[in-house]
């Protein structure tokens, strides 16, 4: 999720390391939604730190809303009130691709723009036309691909 939501954010304009935030971003929010913002997620969910002004701190991306940041004059996306960096990022989801990772990088954005504008900018269109299709079979490929460097 997290490689294919930078690749969508950075397609549609974001710098790299704004779309890596974003991307980091969206797969820690799935995965906390999918165990129901349990653990540490404050009264906000996780989303925002306690007292987010939402019109001043949040970022659409499309239809697609994340709390923002500005560190170093780059804008960043937030959790749970921390600024996940592309430093982050590269922890937590370019290392699970090893030395693979420029491929994935290049196959994730070849495959992102063939999709319209519109599907890219839905949060739910992004997931239903772009994610789930392909959700399995790379997690799958890449472990493999992985595996093998």
């Amino acid at each position: 999720m997290g490689l294919l939501q930078a690749a969508r954010a950075y397609s549609l304009g974001l710098p790299l390391e704004s779309a890596c935030s974003w991307g980091l971003n969206r797969a820690t929010f799935i995965a906390a939604a999918k165990r129901g913002f349990k653990a540490g997620s404050g009264s906000d969910g996780g989303v925002g730190a306690k007292g987010t002004s939402i019109e001043k701190d949040a970022y659409l991306l499309g239809d697609d809303l994340a709390f923002k940041t500005e560190k170093d004059g780059v804008m960043l996306f937030t959790f749970g009130g921390k600024a996940q960096t592309k430093e982050e990022f590269d922890k937590r989801i370019r290392a699970r691709f090893g030395k693979k990772f420029p491929q994935a990088w290049k196959e994730a954005l070849a495959y992102v723009k063939r999709f319209d504008k519109e599907v890219l900018m839905s949060r739910e269109g992004f997931f239903a036309e772009v994610y789930r299709p392909v959700r399995d079979e790379w997690a799958e490929r890449w472990t493999q691909e992985t595996d093998k460097s």
